[in-house]
């Protein structure tokens, strides 16, 4: 009736009343007891009471039998008063009442065995959890037998809590356990809940765990519901374990299971549901680890799934049921509960909260828990009232006080947030109020803001120290003084930093130790307030203040010795004093770990630090540029004996010692807490921020922390994070190793240097690095060789150990075995087969380079093995594949490189869309390196067959289109200078550079698509970091000879514009070719490589009658002589006259130096010869042609002239440059004054030119035939006395001899010479013969597939035979018409062997003796020496190609259609050209003579000028002509070069 004060009355009157003894007195005991029962755990006092009166009630009931229903009532009463009690840290307050209580119920024996056991399970807990073991034990001895026979069903229970808490040896519950299948899966089951709870579980886990489950499903139950309900029992057990060891599979099977077994309780039904919903948030696992965005979603779905079953769970009203929805919907929430990810959680967390406390749960751990978050999700969105709430709730459910400053703390912060108009008296709860308020502060808010609400918090902390140490940053603190040097400012700076940190320690030792705890949390809180809002100087100070609390830390030495492991691992503990530790000791975990994450947040400023000067963590600085003007003679002082600088470098070397420490006290912390997360994330932050050095190759200064790490870790353990542990030891051994590995040869001096091999016996140092080096690539090896599913790592990562590990077993010259590095004993046959085709490859690649060569596995074979492999990454296929083709190139093994680059490529395309982008890249440039080695091994197997050279150029084209997939310009390049050296000997056909048009135009919009592109730096860790034998992406790799001029990428471009130009050009198509023009132009930088885009632009432009001014203005910064030429080329291109004539004078008008006069008479004389063709006044023609002869009668030879060089065109040699002479041009010169061939033979041709555009009557007509035979015989003395000067003693000896030779010999040898003419004469014939005989075939195949194609049509094929005919009678004609051209030339050969017969008189004269007469000089022929001496002759004295460098042959003259004054001289000009006195005949008419010249009739000329053209034409030009045998090569298009690492030739 609820009614206790009138029961508490009733109570009192009963016993003042001396009542009899009956039932009725252990009743009274009873009431009381209910009457003062506590209402919580906290009344100790009324607890007691309430158990006396039990007891009484016990003690009265236990002395007779038919009261001992009193007893049993009485244990019912105190079990349901005891249950506050029940909660951790209050179990030993129960254990003397209740086991009085089941002592009296055992001598009373009880007949209700059931409950009797149940409360000895319950006295087994107590003890267990008040930490009394051995009385556990005891009570075990006597409570379990008879549990076993009396409860059986209740057995399992008690003996899942024996084994779990090891009451019993481990031999009795042995025995035990092989009573039955239920037992013994029991034990295995909490066994490993105990190892678990010691984190040493078992190697064979999965084994175990997949024996237990077999043995469970192989049971039957026979439909027994009590072995059926046990079967079920331990399929929720071992599923729920298996879910805690993250087993997905095993949990998997055993969900099935229990779906099969169709159980008709809804309670175990909603359990099932539950399980699957956990079983589904373990799949997410690692997705949900990186927090994407599909996984959190996902992962929202299933706690909204698993609060739906809840809900049903509550309308049950199963207790268990309900206890384990919400254990489940807890553990699914926890990876949730970030602070920007805990409001969706709102909802779920407050259903559990409610079912929980509506149920007055023991779980009480479990409910502070949840009411904790529920305030910092209501404290988010400021709702202080229901936070504060939730706090209280959770303070009074810490009955350990596990969270008791936790909660303290964040209450007092609520509770400051509710005043709102008062200001609190405690500094800390000021800089709790300006933190909070820090928190709230928007982004829009300026930082300024932020700064200053950070900042007053600080001064709140600590007022006297705060401001000196933020201001160690502040620059305009720092004082420079008046002598300012080039490192006094860096210097002051680091001083004033230096000075203004130690001013922190002064406030620790002021202050003490009061309110510590709160403190310590307050600067963490400040700093991590600072680190999110970028305030980084407040950041850092605050990390410096909460770091003073870490009393280890401060007396640690803040430099580690530079020494070798050992010494580092025992440094570690050595330096900290006994107070220190003991003190440090008491310091709360809770505590250690806002350390920890303070000591993060403090290297992490500091590494910001040292950003904002320029220096990389672990970087040397380095030592501004000197600005500042000094006088002359000045010497610079090296800052390494610079005393200021010295000191700001070792400033700056602190502090990046110091962020090292602070991660390596990081991690000591979470040694001692052994908690393996805060070791990892101190390895993952240096590894990160030490990334620049990983890459540069310069491990070795991390090694001695890395081993600190490396040690810690085996001492804590990791939890799934075996990437991290891999990492870390492959940058520990690669940086013990780097120091010892050999520099490579450069490839130059490879070829005359014979390689050093390092054979010999290593140091003992290097021995020992290289061997720890060995084995802590073995221990990560062995721990990722699969035998552990959970320690399976990446085959990427794994693939870079191996690397390392092959490496130093070669330098410890140490062969591997037939295995491969490989254990017998592995499980994972995938992991072994992937490790054998990987070692045997870096086996290769360390192979030929000086050190020891392993025996390596022939290379079919390792193709064989990769091939038969199980790859789980395809990126490592690709690359293995590649890197085969390249073993396989670089071996000359042409079939296994074609079928490894063509699987490469299949396999590459096929999973190259499902790469991510940073692998597709990767993947890209692998797949262009293999095209690449593909294309070159077709060129060196080529043999001379076209269409493989057209299949190599193909490949080329893929790789250069891969290389643009990869945004690689250098890899591109490489293609493309590829690509280029295999078309080129084929470009000097119109018809092939119309072939490689398309592949052209793709190369070159790929060139320019990755151009336009930001070339990224490559971020990723090279595999190999020391000299290797395998490829190298990039566009790196083994050097091709290409022929000069193309040196670079541009020049290479420009020539791969001007083969699509000419290509354009070759079909007449000249807009296109502009438009490629322009095209390149636009795309090429602006250097000197577009000049010749320019000059091709300039020269189509001409050719369409363009404007092309602002183009030839590119060229006004070239040379005279180049700028002359282009007016030069652009005149023969024009189409008008105007435009020819413009273009000539602008030609001429550009040379105004005096090194540049011989170009400018040539561009005179063809100038005045255009004027003569153009119908000019004479007058003008004869005006330039006389400026011409005033430049070269003004022109002087250098006396001191080097030997002449090759020379562009439009150029003169340097021999042949000259400079303005003394002698006036207005008085008359003698010819003996001219000693130069080169000088007279441009006289000659100046009066030649006159004499032909004059006509024979004209005055001037004589006279220049009369100078130009005048400078001809100077000439020929000049040449033949310098000649004979040149000609040895030797020779003249010879010669001698020579004219002793009988005519017979002379008849043999002109016989022989007619015998290999008729041969050459028959081959030429068999050669057309043969090609007629071709074309005939060709022309039949041609008519046969005619007529089967178009047989109706008879009429169009006779027409077409018709024509056939007449192109026969052509061909015939032509035939004709050659055999006379042949006759001809026979009968002028006959004709010059006549004349050399009749100077044969002359000729046997000495060389020596020069010729006087008009006579002489006509018959005089020159002799064999003097002939070779001109040949070999490069001086401006003697006839020679330096001195004659227009020697002009017929096939060279202009074709153009000359008038009617024109074609009268003809013959003069060709016999002045270089027709020999063969040619020429005569008919005498008295005193004037008909000439011809070939046939040709010349006009009647005077008989003196019939002989001077005749003797300027006869030995002049017989000697000339056995000097230059052969004519100069016509122009043809220029020969553009490839690039770098190409075969450069022309197109």
């Amino acid at each position: 009736m609820k009614e206790p004060e009138i029961s508490e009355d009733c109570i009192q009157m009963y016993f003042k009343v001396k009542a009899p003894i009956t039932q009725f007195l252990g009743r009274a005991h009873l009431c009381r007891a209910q009457l003062c029962a506590p209402q919580s755990e906290e009344n100790v006092e009324e607890f007691e009471n309430c158990v006396t009166q039990y007891m009484k009630a016990i003690n009265f009931a236990k002395g007779e039998p038919r009261y001992y229903f009193l007893v049993f009532n009485a244990s019912v009463l105190y079990w349901n008063m005891v249950r506050p009690f029940l909660k951790p840290g209050y179990h030993h307050l129960v254990i003397p009442s209740l086991s009085q209580i089941i002592t009296v119920l055992n001598q009373t024996e009880e007949e209700d065995k059931e409950w009797r056991a149940e409360l000895m399970l319950e006295l087994l807990e107590c003890y267990l959890q008040a930490g009394r073991k051995e009385d556990a034990t005891k009570f075990c001895l006597t409570a379990a037998p008879f549990v076993r026979t009396q409860v059986p069903h209740k057995y399992r229970q008690m003996f899942s809590t024996m084994v779990r808490y090891e009451v019993l040896d481990d031999l009795m519950l042995r025995e035990d356990k092989q009573q039955s299948i239920i037992l013994s899966i029991t034990y295995h089951i909490n066994s490993l809940k105990a190892k678990l709870d010691k984190n040493n579980l078992p190697e064979n886990l999965e084994q175990i765990l997949r024996k237990m489950y077999r043995d469970l499903s192989q049971y039957h139950d026979q439909h027994v519901p009590t072995i059926r309900e046990e079967k079920i029992l331990l399929l929720f057990e071992l599923g729920r374990l298996c879910l805690t060891l993250k087993n997905e599979p095993i949990a998997s099977d055993c969900l099935q299971y229990l779906k099969k077994m169709e159980t008709e309780d809804t309670g175990k039904l909603l359990e099932m549901e539950g399980l699957e919903c956990e079983l589904d948030a373990l799949r997410l696992g690692s997705k949900l680890k990186m927090y994407l965005r599909g996984a959190v979603e996902e992962q929202l779905l299933i706690i909204k799934r698993m609060d739906n079953i809840l809900q049903r769970a509550i309308r049950l009203g199963n207790p268990t049921t309900i206890h384990v929805l919400c254990t489940a919907q807890w553990n699914i929430c926890l990876p949730l509960l970030q602070h920007n990810l805990r409001h969706h959680l709102r909802k779920p967390l407050t259903n559990i909260a409610e079912i929980l406390e509506k149920v007055d749960s023991l779980m009480i751990l479990l409910r502070c828990q949840v009411h904790m978050e529920m305030a910092y999700i209501e404290q988010d969105d400021d709702r202080v009232e229901p936070a504060i709430e939730h706090m209280q709730k959770a303070m009074r459910l810490d009955s350990l006080g596990i969270y008791r400053d936790k909660i303290k703390i964040t209450y007092r912060r609520l509770q400051l947030g509710t005043m709102l108009y008062q200001s609190p008296d405690r500094p800390e709860d000021k800089a709790t109020m300006a933190i909070e308020q820090a928190k709230k502060a928007t982004p829009k808010d300026s930082a300024r803001k932020k700064r200053a609400i950070l900042v007053n918090a600080g001064l709140a902390l600590a007022p006297d120290t705060f401001q000196i140490v933020l201001d160690s940053e502040n620059e305009s603190k720092v004082s420079i003084g008046k002598i300012k040097g080039r490192f006094t400012y860096l210097c002051a700076k680091a001083r004033h930093h230096i000075l203004s940190v130690d001013k922190a320690a002064g406030h620790l030792r002021r202050l003490g130790y009061e309110n510590d705890k709160d403190r310590i949390v307050i600067w963490a809180e400040l700093a991590k307030v600072a680190w999110q809002q970028d305030v980084w100087d407040v950041c850092r100070t605050a990390s410096r203040f909460c770091l003073l609390y870490d009393n280890v830390k401060a007396k640690r030495s803040t430099k580690l010795k530079r020494g070798r492991k050992k010494k580092v691992i025992e440094g570690s503990m050595s330096d900290w004093a006994p107070s220190d530790m003991a003190m440090h000791k008491q310091m709360p975990p809770d505590l250690l770990r806002k350390i920890a994450k303070v000591l993060f947040i403090s290297a992490e400023a500091t590494v910001h630090l040292l950003r904002s000067e320029g220096v990389q963590l672990n970087n040397q600085a380095i030592p501004p540029e000197d600005l500042s003007q000094h006088p002359a003679g000045y010497v610079p002082e090296p800052p390494e004996s610079n005393s200021e600088w010295i000191t700001y470098r070792t400033w700056i070397e602190n502090l990046s010692q110091y962020a090292m420490n602070n991660w390596m006290r990081a991690a000591e912390i979470g040694q001692e807490l052994g908690e393996s997360w805060i070791v990892q994330n101190a390895v993952v932050y240096v590894l990160n921020h030490n990334r620049h050095l990983i890459l540069a190759g310069r491990q070795k200064e991390l090694v001695e922390s890395l081993f600190h790490f490396l040690s810690i870790i085996k001492i804590v353990g990791y939890t799934e994070d075996s990437v991290m542990l891999v990492m870390l030891c492959n940058a520990l051994a690669r940086g013990l190793i780097m120091s010892w590995i050999p520099t490579q040869t450069p490839e130059k001096s490879k070829k005359n240097v014979r390689p050093t091999l390092v054979h010999g016996p290593l140091e003992s140092s290097t021995l020992s690095d290289i061997r720890a080096a060995v084995e802590v690539c073995e221990f990560a090896l062995n721990l990722t060789n699969g035998n552990v599913p959970e320690d399976i790592v990446p085959t990427n990562v794994r693939q870079h150990l191996i690397a390392t590990w092959v490496k130093a077993k070669q330098l410890l010259q140490q062969q591997i075995g037939q295995r491969l590095g490989t254990d017998e004993q592995s499980t994972n046959e995938d992991i072994s087969s992937v490790t054998r085709v990987l070692v045997a490859l870096e086996m290769y690649s360390c192979n030929g380079l000086g050190l020891m060569d392993f025996t390596v596995p022939p290379l079919v074979q390792v193709v064989k093995m990769a091939s038969e492999c199980n790859w789980s990454d395809h990126l490592v296929e690709l690359q293995t594949l590649t890197r085969l083709t390249h073993f396989a190139y670089m071996a000359h093994d042409h079939e296994v490189t074609m079928a490894c680059s063509q699987n490469a490529t299949q396999m590459g395309l096929k999973h190259l869309r499902s790469f991510e982008p940073s692998n597709a890249k990767l993947a890209a440039e692998m797949l262009c390196m293999v095209s690449c080695i593909q294309g070159r091994s077709i060129m060196e197997n080529l043999k001379g067959r076209k269409q493989l050279r057209l299949a190599a150029a193909k490949a080329f084209v893929e790789s250069a289109r891969f290389g643009g997939l990869a945004n690689s310009n250098s890899l591109v390049m490489m293609a493309a200078r590829h690509y280029w050296n295999t078309w080129l000997p084929l470009l000097s056909s119109p018809a092939n550079r119309k072939k490689a048009k398309a592949s052209l135009q793709r190369i070159i919009s790929i060139i320019n698509k990755t151009e336009n592109k930001k070339q990224e730096t490559d971020k990723t860790l090279p595999l190999h970091q020391w000299p290797s034998a395998d490829f190298q992406t990039g566009g790196t790799g083994p050097e091709i000879p290409f022929l000069p001029g193309a040196e670079d990428d541009l020049t290479l471009r420009a020539a791969l514009y001007t083969l699509l130009f000419n290509s354009h050009a070759d079909r007449n198509d000249w807009e296109m070719g502009l438009k490629v023009l322009d095209e390149a132009v636009q795309v090429l930088p602006r250097t000197a490589h577009r000049l010749l885009i320019f000059k091709h632009m300039v020269i189509v432009k001409a050719k369409l009658g363009q404007n092309f001014t602002m183009e030839i203005q590119k060229f006004k910064d070239e040379k005279e002589s180049y700028l002359a030429s282009m007016w030069y080329r652009l005149a023969q291109n024009s189409k008008t006259v105007c435009g020819e004539l413009s273009c000539y004078q602008n030609a001429i008008q550009a040379l105004q130096k005096p090194e540049n006069n011989w170009q400018k008479v040539d561009y005179i004389m063809e100038f005045s010869e255009w004027m003569y063709y153009k119908q000019f006044p004479l007058d003008d023609v004869f005006d330039h042609l006389d400026w011409a002869i005033e430049i070269l009668l003004s022109m002087k030879p250098n006396e001191d002239a080097l030997e002449p060089e090759p020379k562009k065109e439009g150029q003169a040699s340097p021999a042949q440059s000259l400079t303005e002479s003394t002698v006036p041009s207005n008085q008359t010169a003698s010819l003996d004054q001219f000693r130069s061939v080169r000088q007279l033979e441009a006289l000659a041709r100046v009066h030649i030119l006159r004499a032909l555009m004059a006509s024979p009557s004209a005055s001037s007509y004589e006279d220049d035939c009369l100078m130009a035979y005048s400078f001809f015989k100077h000439i020929l003395q000049i040449s033949l006395t310098e000649g004979v000067k040149l000609i040895p003693e030797k020779n003249l000896q010879a010669v001698s001899s020579q004219l002793l030779l009988t005519k017979k010999e002379k008849e043999k040898e002109k016989e022989k010479e007619k015998e290999r003419e008729k041969k050459e004469k028959e081959k030429k014939e068999k050669k057309e013969k043969k090609e007629e005989k071709k074309e005939e075939k060709k022309e039949e195949k041609k008519e046969e597939k005619e007529e089967k194609e178009e047989k109706k049509e008879e009429k169009k094929e006779e027409k077409k035979e018709k024509e056939e005919e007449k192109e026969k009678k052509e061909k015939e004609k032509k035939e004709k018409e050659k055999e006379k051209k042949e006759k001809e030339k026979e009968r002028e050969k006959e004709k010059v062997k006549d004349t050399k017969q009749i100077s044969t008189s002359a000729s046997n004269k000495p060389p020596d003796e020069i010729p006087t007469s008009i006579g002489e000089w006509a018959s005089y022929s020159c002799s064999e020496d003097l002939l070779h001496v001109f040949k070999q002759d490069k001086s401006d004295c003697t006839i020679n190609s330096s001195s004659f460098q227009k020697p002009v042959s017929r096939s060279e003259q202009p074709a153009r259609s000359l008038p009617r004054g024109w074609q009268a001289q003809l013959p003069s000009l060709k016999a002045a050209a270089g027709i020999s006195l063969a040619d020429v005949t005569k008919e005498e008419t008295g005193r004037s003579f008909i000439v011809s010249v070939k046939g040709e009739q010349l006009s009647t000329v005077s008989t003196h000028s019939y002989k001077a053209l005749l003797l300027s034409t006869s030995s002049f030009f017989q000697t000339a002509a056995s000097v230059f045998k052969k004519p100069p090569p016509t122009a043809s298009i220029p020969r553009y070069p490839c690039s770098r690492l190409g075969n450069a030739a022309a197109c």
